[in-house]
């Protein structure tokens, strides 16, 4: 049996005037997972044309063990302290699934 990677695909509402913060975080989050694990395959994020306090997170992931993984790295642990104080609470809604399309 195939293991197939895994999509997650986020929602996220940061508060007034802290585009710029939650971006400057998430760019960080981003880089370090890229560039430090090899089971992230992609992180890209997403910005409403219409609502610039809104975003979409893609991230895809080797397997579920890298996401998993992922979830225990410094980097990632540390953008969800920084997260908390730019997000609008309880905003943040996670869909997770298996890639099953990727055309490049």
């Amino acid at each position: 049996m195939s293991v197939s990677p895994v999509a997650l695909v986020i929602s996220i509402r940061v508060l007034p005037g802290r585009r710029g913060a939650f971006l400057s975080g998430i760019s960080r989050n981003a880089s370090c997972a890229l560039r430090d694990e090899p089971g992230c395959l992609r992180f890209d994020v997403v910005g409403d044309p219409e609502d610039t306090e809104a975003f979409w997170v893609y991230e895809v992931f080797a397997d579920e063990e890298a996401l998993a993984a992922h979830r225990l790295t410094p980097h990632f642990l540390a953008w969800q302290e920084e997260k908390a104080a730019l997000a609008v609470p309880g905003s943040q809604v996670d869909r997770r699934g298996p890639l099953l399309l990727s055309e490049g």
